[in-house]
């Protein structure tokens, strides 16, 4: 069973959407956030990240020495009327290096709109955080 809801995943996986912007904190605590590639990896059920030499930028090496990062998926369902839809997904992250580098993440926070008919914000159950109040 996934962290995720099946309307979740189906937004995930349909409708070519494969540009998300990635969040992660440097060294001094500034936030960087960039857009990349990514995908939903089923069998971890985690939202795997890479693009060209993946290993030699900074979010890599943030999340080298941090272990935490944040995407947001996200597009326009219309534009009138105005309709965003989003998942934001906060969690631990893993710098894997090898042949295709990528920056796992493992989802602690899921927080989508406009995808189920109520917004949903959710800990992950088992992630090992504190829940954050904010939605």
């Amino acid at each position: 069973m996934s962290v995720f809801t099946e309307s979740e995943l189906e937004y995930l996986h349909g409708g070519g959407r494969r540009l998300g912007r990635i969040a992660t904190v440097g060294r001094d605590g500034t936030p960087h956030v960039v857009p990349v590639g990514w995908s939903h990896n089923p069998e971890h059920d985690t939202i795997d990240v890479g693009g060209h030499e993946f290993d030699k930028t900074k979010k890599f090496r943030d999340v080298e020495r941090s272990g935490r990062a944040a995407i947001v998926v996200d597009d326009l369902a219309s534009t009138d009327p105005w309709r965003p839809r989003a998942i934001e997904v906060r969690g631990r992250a893993e710098a894997i290096a090898g042949p295709r580098p990528i920056i796992r993440i493992h989802p602690e926070r899921i927080v989508s709109w406009g995808i189920d008919p109520q917004r949903s914000a959710r800990t992950v159950p088992g992630a090992g955080v504190a829940a954050d109040r904010r939605t």
